[in-house]
């Protein structure tokens, strides 16, 4: 397909590449909220909110156990050759959709709509096991508290605390990393399938 080489062609042909990337890293992006998201839960349970480090990629503070988990999955990425798939992906684009021919359909917006909610409900599936240990560990201390008054909370309860959902966290580990894997694997082929259809 050859265009006219007008200036309003150019600027078209620009922004909607442009979208064709901003889509494709919004979607990636959600994949990676999902350990952002599961990392904050798991944070605020362990007492690690004001520890917070600033995150390069958005500069923005964010939990230091959202900043740990995104780091491992970008590892994991880069282990499978996702970023190897990326690139395959923009050669496709190249090749499936002509220079500025892209349009943007309503099955992007519906596909949005699900990641986005899937980003929540996975984000809390991905910390419900630290969560539940957490939950656990406060019934066993308020019991502890009114069978033994003395017993002090903050001086022995949060080391116990953050000591078992580092424990629980390196148990499950494995699992985030298939889910999280399944699923940035899912939104490439999702991100396929809408370019091209």
């Amino acid at each position: 397909l050859t265009m006219p080489l007008t200036l309003s062609t150019i600027v078209l042909a620009t922004l909607s590449e442009l979208l064709i990337g901003f889509i494709a890293g919004l979607f990636l992006s959600i994949v990676f909220a999902i350990l952002q998201l599961a990392g904050m839960q798991i944070s605020f349970v362990m007492g690690f909110t004001m520890a917070s480090v600033i995150d390069p990629q958005t500069s923005t503070s964010i939990p230091l156990m959202s900043q740990l988990l995104s780091l491992i999955g970008l590892m994991v990425v880069l282990a499978f050759n996702g970023h190897h798939q990326m690139l395959l992906f923009i050669a496709q684009s190249i090749e499936l959709i002509p220079l500025g021919t892209f349009y943007p359909h309503d099955t992007i917006l519906t596909y949005l709509a699900k990641a986005i909610t899937g980003m929540f409900v996975y984000g809390f599936i991905l910390s419900f096991p630290v969560l539940a240990f957490s939950l656990l560990l406060d019934v066993v201390f308020g019991m502890l508290m009114k069978t033994m008054p003395q017993f002090n909370l903050l001086v022995i309860g949060f080391p116990i605390k953050i000591t078992v959902s580092f424990m629980v966290l390196i148990a499950t580990l494995t699992s985030i990393m298939v889910i999280f894997k399944r699923e940035f694997l899912e939104t490439l082929n999702a991100l396929t399938l809408l370019f091209v259809g």
